[in-house]
């Protein structure tokens, strides 16, 4: 018997996961928030994708007969959606933020308000229609519960998508949640005309900075130079499909914040989590002077050609030093 896959949330990347899923044998039952918005064979984000008859495509209440949820629902909406994940089921969140009124990690959302669900994230270097589209690609699927993590992992890992266990929750959850907030600044960089060497140098601090503060809340090193950390960084920071760094380029140009936000087929998680990244580091009395500007200029509190200047006139120190 076919097993069947849950998937919460039918944007682009739930949609390109319903779809991984249907690839795998699964029966793919692929829950909608907006019932207005239901189609009949192809998904309005990815239209060029027909859906084949193992997906179907619902708004009425989940079955609970399934072999695992994957929560793909922006963090700020994930809360309202959790009552409705079966019991029992393991739950993978495919979302990536901080929640702001908590601070909490999507994991930890989980954890407070559905003990009686198992959890892991999926997190790593992918964009929506390249995964629709069977492309390669790789990705990182954490769990405190390394077991749960490697039966997910055969579960969910076809030839096209290579998955990797691991048990470094903290470290994936950052990475997926900060390259946001570091690939608004690189679309700024771009924007605004300052080169490629600039957004090559951005991309290195931010980096630098998402260590710092991982390793001050336990995550491990190795992990944000992986998938989840420095992959998905260089993606997020690079790719034209990159919606995060699509906010920054009209930033850069000039444009208004919310004006910018209205041309974007999705959501920018970057925008909703740079204050809340902020606030994390600042608990933890970790520098991250990026993630400071960002939150400054996505607020209204300076300029750009002021957040450009706090940037390039950093004090001069060594490499290596933890500042």
């Amino acid at each position: 018997m076919k097993h069947r896959i849950l998937v919460m949330g039918a944007g682009a990347w739930g949609t390109a996961l319903a779809l991984h899923m249907a690839r795998t044998g699964a029966q793919v039952y692929l829950w909608a928030r907006n019932p207005a918005r239901l189609p009949s064979g192809a998904m309005p984000r990815l239209p060029d994708f027909p859906l084949p008859d193992s997906i179907t495509v619902s708004s009425a209440p989940p079955p609970a007969d399934v072999a695992c949820a994957l929560m793909v629902i922006p963090t700020q909406h994930m809360a309202s959606v959790l009552p409705l994940v079966p019991v029992g089921v393991p739950a993978v969140l495919c979302c990536k933020g901080i929640e702001r009124s908590t601070l909490a990690f999507p994991l930890d959302v989980l954890h407070r308000l559905r003990p009686d669900v198992p959890g892991a994230v999926l997190s790593g270097p992918n964009f929506a229609r390249e995964v629709a589209a069977n492309l390669p690609a790789a990705s990182v699927v954490a769990s405190a519960n390394m077991e749960l993590a490697r039966k997910l992992v055969d579960l969910l890992s076809t030839p096209r998508l290579r998955l990797y266990a691991s048990a470094d929750i903290t470290g994936v959850q950052l990475g997926g949640a900060a390259k946001n907030v570091i690939a608004v600044a690189a679309g700024i960089t771009i924007g605004a005309g300052l080169g490629e060497n600039a957004r090559a140098a951005l991309i290195t601090r931010g980096l630098a900075e998402i260590t710092r503060l991982g390793v001050a809340l336990g995550a491990q090193p190795a992990t944000l130079a992986g998938l989840a950390g420095l992959g998905d960084l260089l993606l997020t920071c690079t790719g034209e499909a990159s919606r995060n760094y699509q906010m920054g380029l009209a930033l850069g140009r000039g444009n208004a914040a919310q004006s910018a936000l209205a041309t974007l087929p999705g959501v920018a998680e970057g925008v909703t989590t740079a204050d809340a990244l902020l606030a994390l580091a600042r608990h933890h009395k970790v520098d991250v002077p990026i993630t400071a500007c960002i939150a400054a200029f996505l607020e209204g509190k300076i300029t750009l050609p002021q957040a450009q200047e706090q940037l390039l006139t950093r004090p001069l120190r060594t490499e290596l030093d933890t500042p």
